[in-house]
């Protein structure tokens, strides 16, 4: 009995602790849009932390519409003051 609940408790530590080791960030990520796709390059982008666009807990994927997209990457720009920061200028991002 000391053996197999000793299993179950290694079983579970492993997976826990395989849980918390997460696979590295894509260095780009691929956007598709009717207007071309859209490359972003996540690894320039990491150094303004990732609750920037992913909010709060744990960094995952991120559903986007032109409107949530639009915003949330054209906003940023204007902020910074760096990068493509006009909507209106498709093809700088979106490429066919």
């Amino acid at each position: 009995m000391k053996k197999i609940l000793s299993a179950v408790i290694a079983v579970a530590f492993i997976s826990i602790a395989s849980s918390a080791i997460a696979a590295p960030p894509p260095a780009s990520v691929v956007l598709p849009a009717k207007t071309g796709n859209v490359t972003f390059n996540h690894k320039a982008h990491q150094g303004q932390g990732c609750k920037k666009c992913h909010g709060e807990g744990a960094p995952g994927k991120i559903e986007l519409n032109k409107d949530k997209a639009h915003a949330l990457c054209v906003d940023c720009h204007k902020e910074k003051a760096k990068g493509p920061q006009d909507a209106k200028t498709c093809n700088v991002c979106h490429k066919k």
